[in-house]
């Protein structure tokens, strides 16, 4: 079996962040989304694997490599712009021959992996296995309508008035049906070849579409929120280490990674926490569910529920909470005039 990883998507629900960086890369406890995805790959015992890019590919090539690191070997498929996750299938045909395969969207995290998932399909063999969860806003994702029975009767992308409140997951496993489907069908309203519309193809020609429902948590990260969630819950499993300078008027409250070279002054950490490698923190509180990027700093603040990448400082801010802080982004306290630069689709409170 091979796999699909989609990561050619723009990420504009994620803006400004993903104007100058992939949101597959985005980190959660300062390791990027797309790494959960290629480490549940390879723990289902699959190797090879398709890499679906756009123009974020050299950054791509650069984080991956070719795979070794995570006993993989990867493959880059160009994708000249997003044209919907069944066109990823589309110009991946070369590489998956007539072998099933399983596709897995680079931005999802699947808490607890798929291997089982994977064992379930090729046990039955059948021409498709489907992921569901249960989610509160079903008019944003691929919704299914099983029958009583249990057995899957439609998908419907997007739809205004969902049927169900099952939503596809960002997994899926395929036979080489799927390759007469994503060929057979249009683009939709949106100018996308939907794999809905492809798997309702295959239930329509009478094919084996099995589906499983996830009782274990699933997040689509491609909203802050959201991805501050996931970043909370893969925190929520790590094992405090310190291996960085923690001096004696500090305090680590929790599981706490201090990375190395990390320096700890004067402040206090609740966990679950991460301070990157190199970072610094002074006279401040930072926890619980924070990820603080190599190479930070944060000086006299309190951060809440937040996630800053590499570079950025935080300097004389009495609260930060539920906040996502870009490469060398850089906040501070100012009590006269605002002096402010943003880019497009920026959002900012002051009080």
């Amino acid at each position: 079996m091979k796999a699909l990883v989609l990561a050619g998507g723009s990420g504009t629900r994620l803006r400004p962040i993903t104007y100058t960086s992939a949101k597959q890369l985005v980190p959660l406890a300062n390791k990027p989304i797309l790494f959960y995805g290629l480490e549940a790959i390879a723990a289902a015992g699959i190797r090879e694997v398709g890499l679906v890019v756009g123009e974020s590919e050299p950054a791509f090539r650069a984080a991956v490599g070719t795979g070794a690191e995570f006993g993989l070997e990867v493959t880059y498929l160009r994708q000249d712009a997003p044209r919907g996750l069944a066109h990823g299938v589309l110009i991946a045909r070369e590489f998956l021959g007539d072998e099933p395969f399983l596709m897995y969207l680079g931005d999802n995290l699947v808490v607890g992996g798929v291997s089982d998932f994977v064992e379930q399909f090729e046990q039955s063999s059948p021409d498709a296995l489907v992921l569901l969860a249960h989610v509160d806003r079903p008019e944003q994702f691929g919704v299914a309508e099983l029958d009583a029975a249990g057995r899957l009767v439609s998908l419907v992308e997007k739809p205004k008035e969902p049927k169900s409140d099952l939503a596809l997951v960002g997994a899926y496993l395929f036979g080489p049906a799927i390759h007469d489907a994503v060929a057979s069908i249009e683009p939709s309203g949106r100018n996308e070849l939907e794999i809905t519309d492809a798997i309702q193809w295959l239930v329509a020609k009478g094919k084996v579409v099995d589906s499983q429902v996830l009782e274990r948590p699933f997040i689509d990260t491609g909203k802050l929120q959201d991805l501050l969630e996931a970043n909370t819950i893969v925190l929520g499993a790590i094992e405090g280490r310190n291996d960085g300078h923690v001096d004696a008027e500090s305090e680590l409250v929790g599981e706490v990674i201090i990375e190395t070279g990390a320096r700890v002054v004067c402040s206090r950490i609740l966990g679950p926490a991460v301070i990157g490698a190199g970072a610094v923190v002074e006279r401040s509180t930072v926890g619980p569910a924070v990820s603080v990027g190599p190479g930070c700093v944060v000086v006299d603040a309190t951060l809440e529920h937040s996630v800053l990448l590499e570079g950025a400082r935080v300097e004389g801010v009495s609260r930060v909470v539920d906040s996502l802080l870009g490469r060398n982004a850089r906040v501070s306290r100012s009590d006269g005039p605002h002096r402010l630069v943003l880019s497009d689709d920026s959002e900012i409170s002051l009080s």
